[in-house]
């Protein structure tokens, strides 16, 4: 890609970034649909996790560790486990609230419609960044 003009690069860039915004404002969307549609806003409780997951990530990991590769370093590993456990509860608490009875079937499968369109934009992100100068991780 270092081939093509600066012009190009600038605008397919820009088409990536607007893809991810788009997948991220679906995510969003049917988060707040799965709550407005049955008018029943204990969905939300899993918007906590997606706060919570990059959490561990800024806090623990550090700048010269990549979190993909095995490592000695015992925060490294405790920033792995935070962030899977995390994620389990993404998927966890709405099966909770569809297993006590508290959301229907439709609410059930918006909240995991978003979480999966939000895993979705996680690997588009990181398949992105591999070719990109400007990469955080």
């Amino acid at each position: 890609m270092s081939d093509l003009p600066g012009y190009i690069r600038t605008c397919l860039n820009t088409g990536k970034l607007l893809s991810l915004a788009i997948l991220v404002s679906g995510g969003i969307v049917l988060q707040v649909l799965a709550c407005a549609l049955y008018n029943n806003w204990w969905p939300m409780l899993s918007v906590l996790t997606y706060v919570l997951l990059p959490m561990p990530l800024l806090f623990f990991a550090g700048s010269d560790d990549s979190i993909f590769s095995e490592s000695d370093n015992s925060w490294v590993n405790f920033t792995k486990f935070l962030t899977g456990a995390s994620t389990v509860g993404g998927i966890a608490i709405p099966s909770i609230l569809k297993h006590a009875g508290v959301i229907g079937w439709g609410a059930f499968a918006m909240e995991l419609s978003s979480y999966f369109v939000f895993g979705l934009t996680i690997i588009c992100y990181l398949w992105m960044s591999d070719e990109d100068e400007y990469s955080i991780l």
